[in-house]
């Protein structure tokens, strides 16, 4: 089995290659990353288009594999939040018919990160803007997450999460072989 990951982002990648190896039926893969475009701006901004940033990434790797993953970070509104918004990592699976998503745990930024992005910058330049780190590409290492709690929880930990979920529909696909009826 071969998956390609829609990303050049190391992190991402690694996040993969760990996760899936822990999945007997996705044991063996060969895992890969292609540089695939997200289609969504630098910082998405809704839950929306995170998810549409995952897929997009995830259907444009989608070559010379059995399956593809896009990785997209972005901001969910949160309703009685200090900001109004929080940081989650969505993942998509694709296997050239279907998706399959999952979501991280989410957390706040500082309400002045929040403003810089609200302003235009993605949150690698407003937490370096900020002088929170010297490192311009910090969702390339420990992750924004990684600064904020110490590196008690880094990046890849919030991609592995949302890979994880993502997941949960191809593990048990005799459970979600048909829609749900509306809540």
């Amino acid at each position: 089995m071969k998956i390609n990951v829609g990303t050049a982002n190391k992190i991402k990648i690694e996040a993969v290659k760990e996760t899936v190896a822990s999945y007997d039926f996705l044991s063996d893969a060969v895992v890969e990353g292609i540089d695939a475009g997200s289609e969504v701006s630098d910082q998405p901004k809704s839950l929306e288009e995170t998810i549409r940033g995952a897929k997009n990434r995830a259907r444009n790797a989608f070559r010379d594999c059995d399956l593809a993953a896009g990785i997209e970070d972005g901001l969910m509104a949160v309703p009685e939040t200090l900001t109004g918004f929080m940081n989650i990592s969505v993942a998509a699976f694709y296997d050239g018919a279907r998706y399959y998503l999952g979501l991280s745990s989410g957390f706040e930024y500082p309400p002045e990160a929040v403003n810089l992005v609200n302003g235009g910058k993605d949150i690698n330049e407003a937490f370096h803007a900020l002088g929170l780190t010297d490192d311009p590409k910090i969702g390339s290492a420990g992750g924004a997450i990684g600064i904020l709690t110490k590196n008690r929880w880094v990046r890849k930990d919030t991609v592995k999460q949302a890979l994880i979920a993502a997941l949960i529909q191809l593990d048990n696909k005799n459970l979600y072989n048909k829609p749900s009826r509306d809540l």
